[in-house]
């Protein structure tokens, strides 16, 4: 594998995300790479069976939870990458997680892709799914998962 030159870290501001920022920091000071933080935000559904929200509501809760996430995605710049020292470039999108991390893998033109597991197994991990394993079977560039 060649150094990779863009380096994408998806967070969802846990213990385990903040393991996999620090690993793909060390890796991006390391061969001088561009460092990508990612946010999702998933997305409510307006109406559920019988019950909807108003439009206003899901355009609030849609920008409330951008604007918190770019703030957290700041927070974790300054606490990991280390600002002054590395390019960082944080994104915060709306969908379904593993989805929007791999648009993210095509759009930025990814090498690398360093992501937390969170260490579900058994029913839960079949209940919940797994993002990382989603993603580490759909990426095109290599995924580097991170233990919980």
């Amino acid at each position: 594998m060649k150094a990779p030159e863009r380096i994408l870290v998806p967070t969802d501001f846990s213990t385990f995300a903040d393991r996999a920022v620090e690993q793909a920091a060390a890796l991006a000071r390391q061969f001088n790479s561009e460092l990508y933080l990612l946010h999702v935000v998933q997305d409510i559904q307006q109406c559920v069976v019988d019950y909807c929200l108003t439009e206003e509501l899901v355009t609030q809760y849609r920008t409330s939870s951008i604007d918190g996430s770019k703030a957290k995605l700041q927070e974790e710049i300054e606490k990991h990458a280390g600002a002054k020292d590395l390019k960082v470039v944080a994104d915060v999108r709306v969908g379904t997680p593993y989805e929007e991390i791999l648009k993210e893998e095509q759009e930025k033109k990814i090498d690398l892709i360093v992501i937390a597991t969170h260490g579900k197994t058994g029913i839960l991990h079949n209940l919940m799914g797994s993002v990382a394993e989603r993603v580490s079977r759909s990426a095109k560039s290599p995924v580097m998962l991170v233990k919980a």
